[in-house]
């Protein structure tokens, strides 16, 4: 079976905290699929506000649809867990830009990662219900997390 590959960027310009809660463990006892891309959501907001945005950006008009996502899973993350996640964006089209993730925390003093994921997100225009073009301006902002 093939295996998901995803080439993550050399620079993260952005990184938050995410302590893992009790509600993200499933029944084989640590992080649930579902709670990493709740994880992930959390960050995307996170960074997009660092580059002074939203996922539906009132001042605009455009705002941002996730097309699709790809997680490969790496290690076993706890409750109790600190995750370290490290958030760029990329791989920019007219229409948008992949948003890839690194999560990995600190346990028994050593680095141990636990998924690396990408979004593909695309522009979207909430009044008219199509997709948008990606400014020049929030691409910029993106790319350097400023």
């Amino acid at each position: 079976m093939a295996r998901i590959k995803i080439d993550l960027p050399a620079v993260f310009p952005f990184s938050t905290q995410i302590p893992v809660r009790i509600q993200d463990i499933n029944y084989g006892g640590h992080v649930g699929n579902d709670a990493i891309l709740s994880i992930i959501h959390e960050c995307r907001l996170q960074f997009l506000a660092s580059a002074g945005y939203t996922e539906l950006d009132k001042t605009t008009g455009i705002g941002l649809i996730m097309a699709d996502v790809a997680v490969a899973y790496k290690g076993e993350g706890f409750h109790g867990d600190i995750f370290h996640v490290a958030v760029a964006a990329g791989e920019f089209s007219p229409f948008g830009f992949e948003l890839f993730y690194y999560i990995t925390t600190q346990r028994d003093a050593q680095t141990i990662t636990i998924a690396e994921a990408k979004t593909g997100m695309v522009c979207f225009d909430y009044q008219q219900r199509k997709v948008a073009k990606l400014s020049a301006a929030m691409k910029t902002r993106l790319e350097t997390g400023k």
